[in-house]
């Protein structure tokens, strides 16, 4: 993609150099002759990425690594496709791509959430937290689900969870968009495996 697709000569305008308008594409090609206003796609995008990021490594390497995503879209700018409004394929694929490189990380902090159990609680609040340690026990569960899937369907499930689509995920890791509908059967078959076996283990025990 060139320096001056057809909407940037348009957005070069004086009058059309408001930074709060438009959508991303737009916005994406603004900045290009003002790099100052990539900041609002940040303040629009960063608090999801960041929500990402965070149930995929953990808080603790969510900021860095939001604050990477968008370092990493910004030198690439020039490169964005205007063709798509939404940026959000775009900026959840470079964090998936980051996430990847610390897969080793994501999977112990998934064996981690898996191996936890709840803590122990007076019998007088015994009836208040069942709701609590059932819901505990399901995430425990889906955690040691997730941790068993291959780094793709992870990848697809979570985006996926996120909100986007097939053909969004598709843009955002770079495969075929029926490869991601077949990673994401394979991976929702396998995580309600998990939970099935989660209620059949319930309902034996009572």
């Amino acid at each position: 993609m060139g320096d001056t697709p057809a909407g940037a000569a348009r957005l070069k305008r004086p009058e059309d150099m408001g930074v709060d308008e438009g959508g991303d594409a737009a916005l994406i090609a603004k900045s290009i002759c003002v790099p100052e206003s990539f900041a609002l796609l940040f303040d629009r995008h960063a608090p999801a990425i960041h929500s990402y990021v965070t149930r995929r490594l953990g808080p603790d390497a969510a900021d860095d690594l939001t604050a990477e995503v968008f370092l990493i879209a910004f030198q690439r700018r020039r490169a964005y496709d205007p063709a798509y409004a939404d940026a959000r394929p775009w900026l959840y694929g470079i964090a998936t791509n980051l996430v990847g490189r610390r897969r080793r990380d994501e999977v112990r902090l998934l064996r981690a959430i898996a191996r936890s159990g709840g803590n122990s609680l007076p019998e007088s609040f015994a009836e208040q937290v069942t709701d609590r340690v059932a819901a505990q026990a399901i995430r425990n569960r889906l955690a040691s689900a997730l941790g068993r899937l291959s780094r793709g369907q992870r990848d697809v499930l979570l985006l996926t969870a996120r909100g986007l689509s097939c053909r969004e995920i598709a843009v955002a890791i770079g495969v075929p968009v029926g490869t991601v509908a077949s990673r994401l059967a394979r991976a929702r078959r396998k995580v309600r495996a998990e939970l099935e076996d989660l209620n059949s283990s319930g309902t034996q025990g009572e």
